[in-house]
């Protein structure tokens, strides 16, 4: 069976692992303290052109959304986010779990727009009850989003504008960053991200790293304590360098930038096919995933030699699906799914 279902199918980029093993018996301090974290945060800070940004580093991505929006949010505030956000839909109720609620916004591409936190923001201080309601208290996006789309600069620029103009700090969740940095119609940069969001995280444990996230604060009001609330939250890691190495040998001399380019032209080959072929897609992703709309009847043969997500039913007779690449899909997996596409 060739995987395409997830970006997490393998476990690290070789470079990673013989980095973890060449350093396996250092002595260093625990906690992220060490010199390995240090230097990941210092590239990372250069990459960012932050050079006063704080970086932290946790384990896994609903572990970092949860420590982030518990960190930020008052106990009456929510957590704005599109209706297909991933704090929405696919972490279990986690931010619930902290006591806030996700006010979800609608959504087909899996974007939101600047008009609807305005539109949400002034309904919510225009009504003579809001003190009985939950309080807007951030925004939460993820880029690339769940349904592969991408926010361009424009977009995230106004987005931002009207979360400073409103105190609504904007959170991007960046499990998937380096694939929506490497799409071939992005014009975001890390830089800009740094610059228009207050906190962001760079995903590692889908993009190359064994695990890890790397969390990026910009608004210093957010920085104070946030270590903290790593540990309250169980994800301080005893061996803290183990996050560290790893981010340090993706961004030492852009790997992470290597590999998040090859899993999108991966996946732009699978696009063209199942274009080709005549069939179409749910959305305009040019990132790593890829969702046509299939006759069911299809899935089952493409099902016998290919694992991939089925995403929603699209009519009684076809449904839309995930084809997922990443950093280490094999060029050949992919041609011979090309093939075995236009054979249908």
């Amino acid at each position: 069976m060739i995987r395409f279902e997830n970006d997490y199918t393998e476990g690290c980029h070789r470079r990673i692992l013989q980095r973890l093993s060449e350093t396996n018996d250092e002595q260093t301090p625990g906690y992220g303290t060490d010199e390995h974290c240090e230097k990941a945060r210092d590239y990372i800070r250069k990459a960012c052109d932050a050079a006063n940004a704080d970086v932290h580093f946790l384990v896994g991505g609903t572990q970092t959304n949860t420590t982030i929006i518990a960190s930020i949010l008052r106990p009456h505030q929510g957590a704005v986010s599109a209706i297909t956000g991933h704090i929405a839909g696919h972490e279990t109720g986690a931010i619930e779990a902290t006591g806030h609620k996700v006010l979800t916004l609608p959504s087909d591409d899996g974007k939101i727009q600047a008009e609807q936190v305005k539109e949400l923001y002034d309904a919510h201080w225009d009504d003579v009850t809001h003190e009985h309601m939950v309080q807007p208290g951030l925004v939460y996006i993820s880029h690339p989003t769940e349904n592969g789309t991408t926010y361009s600069k424009a977009e995230l620029e106004a987005l931002s504008k009207v979360c400073r103009e409103a105190g609504l700090p904007l959170m991007m969740d960046g499990a998937r960053l380096g694939y929506g940095l490497a799409a071939k119609d992005s014009d975001l940069s890390l830089a800009d991200i740094a610059r228009l969001c207050d906190v962001f995280y760079i995903g590692g444990t889908k993009i190359g790293a064994m695990f890890g996230e790397a969390v990026v604060i910009t608004n210093d009001s957010l920085k104070k304590d946030f270590r903290y609330m790593i540990k309250q939250k169980g994800g301080l890691l005893a061996k803290g360098r183990l996050l560290g190495i790893q981010f340090e040998t993706l961004f030492e001399d852009g790997l992470y930038y290597e590999i998040s380019n090859h899993a999108d032209e991966m996946a732009m080959m699978i696009r063209e096919a199942f274009v080709e072929r005549g069939f179409s897609l749910r959305y305009d992703s040019t990132t790593n995933q890829q969702f046509p709309i299939l006759p069911n009847d299809v899935l089952l043969e493409l099902g016998k030699k290919y694992s991939f997500s089925l995403w929603e039913k699209f009519d009684s007779t076809h449904s839309v699906v995930r084809f997922c690449t990443s950093w280490a899909t094999k060029k050949e997996n992919v041609e011979m799914l090309l093939e075995d596409i236009r054979a249908l």
